[in-house]
């Protein structure tokens, strides 16, 4: 198999890695906007060449999306106005309603599967790719019925070889609702907190020196990409928008109870967040 990946940073190039440790294709090219990226991308020997996208799409079995999501729906569509029909086209985008309301009504609908593996770091570049990325983790298929089911099999298969757990949804609605609850919350909290930080504390060695594992791990998201998870932001507005009015009620609450000395409210809403223990281990 012949494989594609448009965009090879942390995503595409870790997806690259899985790839080629489980033996799933025989070749591996790159599309790459950022000359300093492809250049990174072969000494790492994420892919065997960088190629053009008109030069790579005619002869792949597999062509893989992994660019920013607000790029994705116009890319989509160009690459199936061009594939043919053994062709594979799947994304790997934490945005899906307008990717997938865009391909809706394409010819070519039937040979786009929609993913997204639910792993990321703080980290962006061809340097960031790891090896163990996907193992244990989620992937979300969407519209499955409205896939074909040789290109369906062909992506399942992958993941599953690659050590990912599937979980399906019927719409790209339904996965931006929840990833803004579960994903672009725990973000835009980061930066909030990161900024907090550094606005209150002028003295950056006091936060090198005191920063304790509860910190690092709370703010470690603030390291992200902006141009990653700005557009995730906005083309997720109103979903993030709900999610956040409800954190900043809840924030409003904590401050409420401090403010009042109610040991006891504070004490009841600890044990309730802590209920999350049954959820993540």
């Amino acid at each position: 198999m012949k494989t594609l990946i448009i965009g090879v940073g942390l995503i595409g190039g870790s997806f690259a890695l899985a790839l080629r440790r489980h033996m799933l294709s025989d070749e591996i090219w790159g599309v790459e906007t950022s000359p300093e990226n492809a250049a990174e991308a072969l000494s790492l020997g994420l892919v065997d060449r960088i190629v053009a996208l008109d030069e790579g799409l005619p002869s792949a079995d597999l062509i893989v999306l992994a660019v920013p999501v607000d790029a994705a729906p116009l890319l989509a569509v160009k690459i199936l106005n061009r594939i043919g029909a053994r062709q594979t086209v799947m994304d790997t985008g934490s945005i899906k309603e307008e990717l997938c309301d865009v391909v809706s009504q394409h010819p070519m609908r039937s040979r786009f599967v929609a993913t997204h593996p639910m792993w990321g770091t703080e980290y962006s570049g061809p340097s960031a790719a790891r090896n163990d990325a996907f193992a244990g983790r989620t992937v979300v298929i969407l519209e499955r019925e409205r896939t074909a089911s040789d290109a369906l099999a062909l992506v399942e298969r992958i993941y599953e070889t690659i050590g990912m757990h599937r979980i399906y949804m019927d719409s790209g609605e339904e996965h931006d609702l929840h990833a803004a609850y579960v994903s672009h919350i725990s973000h835009i909290t980061s930066f909030a907190l990161a900024l907090t930080v550094l606005e209150k504390e002028r003295v950056e060695q006091h936060i090198f020196d005191l920063a304790g594992g509860g910190f690092e791990s709370t703010v470690r998201l603030a390291k992200s990409s902006a141009d990653t998870w700005i557009p995730i932001f906005l083309k997720n507005k109103y979903n993030v928008l709900d999610v956040l009015r409800e954190h900043i009620h809840q924030l409003q609450v904590l401050r409420k109870m401090i403010e009042a000395d109610d040991a006891d409210g504070l004490a009841e809403s600890i044990r309730r967040a802590n209920t999350i223990r049954r959820i993540i281990k």
